[in-house]
């Protein structure tokens, strides 16, 4: 299983390589333009940062748990803005 410095590192490999921003990023795995980022969205994230399938849900579910500040189970810009923040940090 991957570590979470291994996953951390993929997700800010996807982000500062193919878009442009942060913001960008999060623009597109936000499908429905709601301004949240679902369980499902994450997941694709991970799809596309190159996580395993098989920890993909695992995964989502704990970015949600430590990332979610707002305690609706969904990750909004702001929450994203901090975790894409601390990633770079640990990174």
């Amino acid at each position: 299983m991957a570590s979470k410095e291994d996953i951390l590192n993929k997700i800010q490999i996807l982000i500062t390589h193919h878009f442009a921003t942060p913001e960008e990023a999060y623009r597109y795995f936000d499908k429905d333009s709601d301004g949240k980022l679902k369980r499902e969205e994450i997941i694709e994230l991970l799809k596309k940062a190159e996580i395993n399938g098989f920890i993909r849900g695992i995964v989502a579910n704990k970015l949600i748990e430590g990332y979610d500040r707002s305690g609706d189970e969904y990750v909004d810009w702001e929450e994203f803005k901090a975790a894409i923040s601390k990633i770079a940090k640990e990174s």
